[in-house]
């Protein structure tokens, strides 16, 4: 999404234990978690490019009270996916920015998707045309692809839904100088 809003960037895999981070603390909110885990990932990775602004991003998503993960395999995919369907769920998408691993800017952005309750066998032909794409989201799927056929209704920003709250991040970049105003 940076790229096409044609902001030049590096990308660097942050090198934190997310489900270790995520022991560590008490927190119920899976925005507050979102927002740690984005900030925990800026900061590791700040300190590889000093004064550099760094961006970490994390998605949660969460149903009710129930919060879900990135999907090992296939299985657990359908396993969430089942739970999830018929269902409104909601995402939190978090983004830190910081420099010298101080944030600088941290933001979390909310939707909420209502999946369809739609059959087995279609879930079924929905895993199969994913593939392992499955596993590479929170929700176990891609809004952007065929995952979008998972849902009745979605709200909120499309940025948003796709892990990084665009514009919020764009503003704060104008701020730090990096944007033009």
């Amino acid at each position: 999404m940076l790229r096409d809003a044609a902001i030049p960037i590096e990308v660097l895999a942050a090198d934190i234990d997310e489900r270790g981070v995520e022991a560590k603390i008490d927190l119920a909110d899976p925005g507050a978690v979102a927002g740690l885990l984005a900030r925990e990932k800026a900061i590791a990775t700040s300190a590889l490019r000093p004064g550099r602004l760094v961006l970490g991003a994390d998605q949660t998503l969460a149903l009710g009270q129930r919060r879900f993960s990135k999907p090992p395999d296939r299985a657990t995919a359908r396993d969430q996916l089942k739970a999830l369907r018929g269902h409104l769920h909601t995402l939190h998408s978090a983004v830190a920015i910081v420099r010298n691993g101080s944030p600088v800017f941290e933001h979390c952005a909310v939707a909420r998707l209502t999946m369809r309750a739609f059959s087995d066998a279609f879930l079924e032909a929905y895993l199969d045309a994913a593939g392992h794409a499955v596993t590479a989201s929170v929700g176990a799927y891609q809004v952007e692809g065929v995952g979008v056929q998972l849902f009745e209704r979605i709200e909120g920003d499309h940025s948003t839904i796709l892990g990084l709250p665009l514009l919020p991040v764009l503003d704060a970049l104008r701020r730090e100088g990096v944007l033009s105003e």
